[in-house]
């Protein structure tokens, strides 16, 4: 088994939504020659935007992946979705990736939606560098934006270009390596031209800023601006180079790539600096493998209704053949990805993504051909779910084909989570938002002909009590030969909260055969499932004190059923009450936001707990406290709409507590006007 490595980049491009990533795309694809036409946004004919999910919404929804050749360099770029609700697609795409291009608007507000990206790539050592898009439009200006994007990422930026402007549009830009001046052409290449000489005092300045801050990570550069050496281009592109590679710095560039301003500086940013699949896979720890063994990982699995399921690969190591067994199971085929369309090839080599034919590995899972246990590649960590939708097939005939095509969509998309219900008995479908969820409706109707009626899940309430009584239950019928005779006594008591259900008996004398004592039991649990209130009831007592039998009519059954008449007799007697669950939250925001974010919790009669700084995060708060179960659903619609759509919560269910008594009537009322 070879290591061959080809001259081959993976570069994965990120951004918010509308910032203009798939656009980029295209513009690169169609520099490079890799498309004849070039498709926008408005035609919903790009090679990025090619499911029919996102060409209705016009948006990415997915990763999408395409290929191409600039400089006798094969680049393979992974277009990943920029909603914060595909951002586990994201995540799980970026794990393979050598290289990141963080595409932005020149609009401060906009800026600061990266930050959690910029952390993700961080924590990860991703290099990465930044596209500044549609800067012709001059929203504010390019030092204002730099400046944000400082604040919004732990590692130094280095502006690589100065912009030239006439009239406030940005008509050019100097390359801050070279002092080359260039004027923009629409979809041809700038033309150099002589610096103007008002902006030589600003250019030096700029240039002197990226001298220095490279010279922090090269003392031989640091001596020589000391000595006011003019350092040779080769050093600076080899300084850049290695400490891009190490996720030193962010390399800043910018342009329209709507008219491909600015692409092709940036392509040959990627082919100079960008680091090759050699030294990404030593970041990765890959050199303490089994030298000769061939290791992938798996970055998405797609459905296709042409080729059946493929997984898409990262090869970190060692060759990919077309028919080679990995983790046990044979390739099904190997492809490169345009797109919606699959080129067939032979095999794949070091740094290559391919797609890969009838595998059942899952999103994150480590292939290798290694007979010997090989410890598996780091994945991205799973976001949890937080908005949910009730579903049912529109027709009932349907609900056999329903948990198939269930297990289809989440391994397409990891970030789905459906469940039935323990008390409700819902299927209920958990994602990230409101989009995120109706795209999965909309692959359930297309893909698998499963059109689905859907609902606001119900909450799972409970019920206790709150004073104790003594109830008599004597069950007695006679139908010809032997009849059915039960008689119990119980006590009914509460508990504390959290403490469930206890069940005791303090029979003396036999009154109560001890065989026929189970059957008590049985029957008080078959009574909690629907208390009084209409809900299962916990946090209770029983305890069976005394009785009567038959020597010939009682049975376990009938004892069963004397115990469901002493429930249902006492239980009204013991003031019951609806108790709903309660969520305990973390919320974390940019701490501009967190004053939002505590009105927002309180206003949804949550109860805070407090809020610190992340630690490791700069500029960010969390909040905790508690929120009811009821106030969650849209909860994360407006969270995001309070923070500029980054702010992001985790929960679990911590305890059940009383609902406040005017909001109890109405969800009873409710409940009996539907028929619960």
């Amino acid at each position: 088994m070879s290591n061959t490595v080809k001259n081959t980049r993976n570069v994965a491009i990120v951004g918010p939504y509308s910032s203009g990533k798939t656009t980029l795309l295209e513009s690169i694809l169609s520099v490079t020659k890799a498309i004849s036409r070039k498709g926008n946004a408005r035609d919903k004919n790009m090679v990025g935007d090619s499911s029919i999910e996102a060409r209705d919404r016009a948006m990415s929804v997915e990763l999408s992946v395409a290929s191409t050749k600039y400089q006798n360099i094969d680049f393979t770029f992974l277009d990943c979705p920029g909603s914060i609700e595909f951002a586990q697609e994201t995540y799980n795409a970026l794990v393979g990736a050598g290289v990141v291009v963080v595409v932005c608007e020149p609009i401060i507000e906009k800026v600061l939606t990266l930050a959690p990206l910029f952390k993700f790539l961080d924590d990860w050592k991703i290099p990465h560098l930044v596209f500044i898009n549609k800067i012709d439009r001059n929203f504010h200006d390019y030092r204002e934006i730099l400046q944000v994007l400082r604040e919004a990422s732990h590692r130094p930026l280095v502006p690589q270009q100065y912009p030239i402007y006439q009239k406030e549009q940005c008509i050019g830009y100097i390359d801050l390596v070279s002092e080359q001046a260039y004027h923009y052409h629409s979809h041809s290449p700038a033309d150099p031209v002589p610096l103007p000489e008002h902006l030589a005092e600003s250019e030096q300045t700029a240039r002197m800023e990226m001298l220095e801050t490279l010279a922090d990570f090269d003392d031989h550069l640091l001596e020589e601006l000391i000595e006011e050496i003019e350092p040779p281009q080769a050093e600076i592109l080899k300084d850049l180079k290695q400490e891009l590679s190490a996720d030193l710095i962010v390399p800043v560039f910018f342009g329209m790539a709507e008219n491909d301003y600015g692409v092709r500086p940036l392509l040959d940013a990627l082919v100079k600096e960008a680091p090759s699949p050699e030294i990404t896979a030593q970041s990765r720890g890959l050199t303490s493998q089994a030298q000769g063994t061939t290791i992938a990982q798996v970055l998405k699995t797609y459905f296709t209704s042409q080729g059946g399921r493929l997984s898409l690969v990262r090869v970190w190591q060692g060759e990919l053949n077309d028919g080679m067994t990995l983790n046990g199971e044979r390739i099904g085929g190997i492809y490169r990805l345009m797109g919606q369309q699959q080129i067939p090839v032979q095999q794949a080599s070091v740094g290559e993504i391919v797609a890969l034919g009838r595998l059942e590995a899952s999103t994150g899972d480590t292939l290798t051909n290694s007979t010997k246990p090989i410890e598996p590649l780091p994945k991205a960590d799973p976001i949890a779910p937080v908005y949910a939708l009730a579903i049912a097939p529109k027709n009932r005939k349907d609900e056999v084909k329903l948990n198939g095509a269930l297990s289809k969509l989440l391994a397409e998309d990891p970030s789905l989570y459906w469940e039935q219900h323990g008390d409700t008995r819902e299927v209920i479908l958990w994602g990230q938002g409101e989009v995120h969820l109706q795209v999965a409706l909309d692959r359930l109707r297309r893909k698998y002909s499963l059109p689905m009626s859907t609902h606001l899940p119900q909450i799972p309430y409970k019920e206790t009590i709150r004073r104790s009584t003594n109830a008599h239950g004597r069950y007695k019928h006679q139908s010809g030969g032997h009849g059915a005779f039960g008689d119990v006594y119980l006590d009914i008591k509460p508990l504390p909260r959290g403490e469930g259900f206890q069940f005791h008996q303090t029979i003396v004398g036999g009154v109560v055969p001890r065989q026929y004592i189970p059957g008590v039991e049985t029957g008080v649990r078959e009574y909690l499932q629907h208390g009084p209130l209409g809900y299962p009831v916990v946090d209770i007592d029983v305890t069976l004190t005394n009785g009567s039998h038959h020597s010939v009519d009682s049975s376990e059954q009938a004892f069963r059923q004397a115990a469901r008449i002493a429930m249902n007799e006492g239980m009204s007697q013991c003031n019951p009450v609806l108790l709903e669950p309660v969520l305990e939250i973390a919320v974390s925001v940019p701490n501009e936001f967190t004053s939002k974010a505590l009105q927002l919790i309180t206003g949804r009669r949550g109860q805070i707990l407090g809020y610190d700084r992340v630690a490791d995060w700069k500029g960010w708060d969390t909040v905790s406290g508690y929120l009811p179960q009821a106030e969650m659903h849209d909860f994360i619609i407006e969270l995001r709409s309070l923070t500029l759509g980054v702010g992001f919560f985790n929960w679990e269910v911590h305890h059940l507590q009383e609902v406040p008594d005017r909001l109890a009537d109405n969800i009873l009322a409710t409940a009996e006007s539907n028929g619960k």
